[in-house]
């Protein structure tokens, strides 16, 4: 039977009960879609995948994006599922070892925004005892209704530039054919979540660059403002990994970072799924969540 056990912090949960690896219920998906909207971030401790079964179980979510600036590899079995690691194999990363190093939300530089991403941790870094490399998270305060309506223009070259001059991120300069594939998209400051129904403040520090109904001033000066608000201490929660922890969080309402507190001979290996939400905003998708929601459920 799937539990939810919320964190006591402004956001987060634990969910047992439940092998991810087999196929879920549809009251134990609508149980997760509920938990999703009210504590944005679900840990699954103890869980047992393989890429297959990882795919299977993100892809309930929705569509799966794979890499966000290049084609998927044909050579790769699964080749939309990602790998961030500083693991190295013959001189080279075998996946991203810098990804999401600052706040943001993952692929609002997209037309059809992120919905969840599934991370699932395989080896965690540890010393002294301690786990190293924990994802932190903020939730998407609510704020005044002046910018209700407005529109905000997110580019993924803002954050890819970020990380190459603030985090000397060894990462080269974008390409025009990754311009191309990644042009710049709008999208509302505003969005109504479509499983709690409340109004979410989407704008992130790492892709939105500007309110395109401000002047440039002013719209400079508000993004900070709404920047410097989203991260106050008291909206923000740390994940601590385990190894075979499954992690699953929701974009419309949330903004993360990875945590690099750990030095290049101490190894972190997670996969990723980032999950698109095209299928989220379809009533359908979401009636095991309103049914458990109208019954009274948790």
């Amino acid at each position: 039977m799937l539990t939810i056990e919320p964190t006591g912090s402004v956001l987060g949960a634990t969910a047992r009960g439940v092998d991810l690896a087999q196929p879920l219920s549809e009251r134990d998906f609508g149980q997760m879609l509920l938990a999703l909207g009210r504590h944005g971030v679900l840990r699954f401790p103890d869980q047992h995948l393989d890429l297959g079964a990882l795919k299977r179980f993100s892809e309930q979510f929705g569509e799966i994006q794979g890499p966000a600036t290049r084609g998927r590899d044909p050579t790769q079995e699964y080749p939309e599922i990602d790998i961030l690691s500083n693991l190295k194999e013959d001189g080279k990363y075998i996946g991203s070892p810098d990804a999401g190093q600052d706040w943001h939300t993952d692929m609002t530089y997209r037309e059809v925004p992120g919905f969840v991403n599934v991370l699932y941790g395989i080896r965690i870094p540890h010393r002294d005892g301690k786990a190293l490399g924990g994802t932190e998270f903020s939730n998407t305060p609510e704020v005044k209704a002046r910018l209700d309506g407005m529109t905000a223009t997110h580019n993924i070259e803002k954050f890819w530039e970020h990380m190459r001059r603030v985090r000397n991120s060894p990462r080269p300069p974008m390409t025009d054919e990754q311009r191309r594939r990644r042009p710049p998209v709008v999208h509302p400051v505003f969005l109504t979540h479509p499983i709690t129904g409340r109004k979410v403040l989407y704008c992130n520090p790492g892709f939105a660059e500007w309110i395109n109904e401000l002047p440039e001033r002013e719209s400079d000066e508000m993004l900070e403002y709404l920047f410097a608000h989203q991260l106050q201490p008291q909206f923000r929660y740390t994940n601590v990994w385990a190894e075979n922890d499954l992690l699953i969080w929701d974009h419309l309402s949330t903004l993360h970072r990875a945590i690099a507190d750990y030095g290049p001979d101490e190894i972190r290996l997670i996969r990723r799924c980032q999950v698109m939400a095209t299928k989220v905003f379809d009533p359908e998708f979401l009636r095991p969540a309103r049914e458990l929601a109208a019954a009274g459920a948790a």
